[in-house]
């Protein structure tokens, strides 16, 4: 009998059907190598190309899974449902435009006790001048706002403690947000640098309007939820 999964590894796709196969390729190489029983939760975000077909065709096997959401939902949303039906210990995301790889997850290992979240941190970005730009301006403005001293946030390779991550609050947005949301649950965060690489294929989803405003907005609302959220020790009890 094949011992339990002890990591799940969710990976949002919307319309990526360029890169999947490439990716498949990588993912399979990470299982291999994996020193923890992983599995792989793809969830679709309501793609418009035939990116589900692949989907569907990966999961038929062993190690693979995948959900199809009803709608279009956006990142934060397809990243929630993936976390809701993750039944391991360890759950890890990753986007699937390859522009991060999952290999780098064993540098994440040797961590995972201890930290509640482990954050990857992109070394020579691969993007355009604008996207550096903008997301240097935004990482900036978060840290200035919220102060958690988190150097990329919103890099997508992240290993984190599933009974943690279920808990956190969730809002459109808030992958922005989940080293933060963690420290807001009294878990510790790790940053641990990884490789990044230029897109492989399709087309980025983001652009300079959503990189900078929507992020603004964004971290206006986790600052009014931060100072509103409720916590407590109970002292005593009969």
């Amino acid at each position: 009998m094949d011992a339990e999964y002890i990591l799940t590894v969710i990976v949002p796709v919307f319309n990526e059907e360029e890169s999947l196969p490439r990716l498949k390729k990588e993912l399979d190489y990470f299982l291999e190598k994996s020193i923890v029983k992983t599995k792989v939760l793809f969830v679709d975000d309501h793609s418009g190309d035939g990116s589900l077909q692949l989907i569907r065709k990966y999961s038929g096997s062993v190690d693979y899974d995948y959900l199809s959401l009803e709608q279009n939902s956006g990142l934060s949303t397809a990243l929630k449902a993936g976390i809701d039906h993750v039944d391991t210990p360890y759950t890890a995301y990753m986007d699937a435009d390859l522009q991060t790889n999952p290999m780098d997850f064993l540098l994440f290992f040797p961590y995972m006790k201890k930290y509640a979240l482990i954050n990857g941190i992109r070394q020579n970005r691969s993007d355009t001048l604008i996207k550096r730009l903008s997301s240097r301006i935004a990482n900036a403005f978060r840290r200035w706002m919220i102060k958690d001293n988190i150097r990329d946030t919103c890099c997508p390779l992240k290993i984190m403690h599933t009974s943690v991550a279920q808990e956190i609050p969730f809002f459109k947005g808030m992958h922005r947000f989940l080293p933060a949301l963690f420290m807001l649950k009294g878990g510790t965060v790790k940053e641990v640098p990884v490789r990044h690489f230029p897109r492989f294929a399709g087309k980025a989803k983001y652009h300079l309007f959503n990189r900078l405003v929507g992020p603004m907005f964004d971290t206006f609302a986790f600052v009014w939820m931060r100072k509103r959220n409720i916590q407590y020790k109970i002292k005593e009890r009969s």
